[in-house]
């Protein structure tokens, strides 16, 4: 088993290859104070940290050794007003576009640069107040909020945004919830194209099986049936050119890689390929509908499926011969470590074999009526650490303690341990 995964890994690094016929070198990223430019990334200029006196020189020296960027990241508390509204003023000469990533924070000053964008969108904290100054002079400040109301009217900034900032104090922050941030028209995307063309390529299946693929009694679609991946890539539309914050948040920039772990549901298809590689391709292949596949690397498996792409990451579940990749757009971190019970089909199921005892119910699991069922309702629950299957009877046992194993005929036994699963491999595909 070994082996297999370990070839299989092999033939996954081909997606590095995606992109160009040769390796590309490793991105050189340059800072320039709170801004940063990734050469790997050339149309993006990324905002972390304060804004100070020396920021708006700093996004100069940024868009100079980025000149065709396209979009600017934001991630700060904000700080000097000046250097917020100098630098508001060349994202909107340059019609850049604006964004603030999940988890990330635009606050004060920042909020400045986020409302010059051309395009914007807020999937973290938006937040706004008061000007604050330690100076007493009455007519620096008035000139001062003249100077912000006049910059975010040539944003096109909604008067109601403009007075929530004016009525929060500067020692607090107003933060815009989800609902106001639609309600005064804070995003701002050119192109809904490619939300309009999802679901238009392929109906998602009605039924989605794991690798263990259940009972007898669920056909498998005949192999025939099955698109390969080059008419896959032929019948697929073209899709218009996505705007740079759609390019940023949809369009897959990486590949998180796990061994051991089947994602199931959610397909959109499930097709017979070469290797683990091609099913990736196939994949990436559908801009962006496709969001994870699983590819099944037990050698004894002839026929039928074995690359399955998804919607969604799906469920996930453990399962030694599942290789699984999840793609990554540029708005999305590399995955944490998880850590699930586990009742691995390939190594902790035993045909003919009985768990006599420690039953969680005096009676059956009510819906779990194959073996398959019963092994994810073991799973699910979190006091079951086995179970037992009795096919005559299509009962399924859950059991809090594990009995003596003993012979019995038409009986399907498995146990479950605890696993953690953390990407092997995270793969740009820049």
């Amino acid at each position: 088993m070994r082996e297999i995964i370990r070839s299989v890994v092999a033939s996954i690094f081909a997606l590095t290859l995606l992109a160009s016929a040769t390796e590309r070198a490793l991105g050189e990223v340059q800072a320039f104070g709170p801004f940063s430019v990734d050469s790997a990334r050339p149309d993006l200029i990324s905002l972390n940290g304060l804004i100070d006196a020396g920021s708006a020189l700093n996004f100069r020296r940024a868009l100079q050794a980025a000149p065709n960027a396209k979009l600017i990241t934001l991630n700060s508390p904000g700080g000097n007003v000046q250097m917020g509204l100098l630098i508001a003023d060349d994202i909107h000469q340059r019609n850049l576009a604006t964004y603030i990533p999940k988890e990330s924070k635009c606050y004060s000053a920042c909020s400045f640069a986020f409302l010059a964008g051309n395009e914007r969108k807020v999937d973290g904290e938006l937040g706004v107040h008061q000007i604050s100054s330690d100076s007493p002079d009455l007519v620096g400040a008035q000139l001062a909020i003249s100077d912000i109301i006049e910059v975010l009217n040539r944003f096109d900034t909604p008067m109601d945004v403009m007075q929530v900032m004016f009525k929060t104090p500067p020692d607090d922050i107003y933060i815009f919830s989800r609902d106001e941030i639609k309600r005064y028209g804070l995003n701002r995307i050119a192109s809904q194209q490619s939300d309009e063309l999802a679901g238009s390529i392929h109906q998602p299946r009605t039924t989605t099986k794991p690798l263990d693929g259940g009972d007898s009694s669920d056909k498998q679609p005949a192999i025939s049936d099955q698109p390969t991946p080059d008419s896959l890539q032929a019948s697929l539309p073209r899709d218009a050119a996505l705007s740079p914050i759609e390019e940023f948040t949809k369009r897959p920039n990486r590949v998180a890689i796990y061994t051991g772990l089947d994602l199931f549901g959610d397909d959109i298809s499930s097709i017979r390929v070469d290797d683990a590689a091609t099913c990736a391709k196939s994949c990436l292949v559908m801009e962006g509908q496709c969001k994870a596949f699983t590819f099944n690397t037990n050698p004894r498996l002839k026929k039928g499926p074995n690359c399955f792409l998804k919607s969604s990451a799906g469920r996930a579940d453990g399962n030694s011969v599942a290789f699984s990749g999840r793609f990554l757009s540029g708005a999305e971190a590399v995955p944490s470590a998880f850590t699930m019970g586990v009742i691995d089909p390939q190594t902790a199921l035993f045909d003919n074999v009985d768990l006599p005892g420690g039953d969680l119910s005096r009676r059956p699991h009510q819906s779990a009526k194959t073996p398959l069922a019963c092994r994810l309702a073991c799973v699910d629950e979190a006091l079951c650490i086995a179970f037992t299957y009795i096919k005559a009877k299509r009962e399924c046992w859950l059991k809090s303690a594990i009995g003596s194993p003993v012979f019995a005929k038409e009986m399907v036994s498995g146990v479950k341990k605890l696993e953690t699963f953390t990407p092997a491999k995270v793969i740009s595909l820049e």
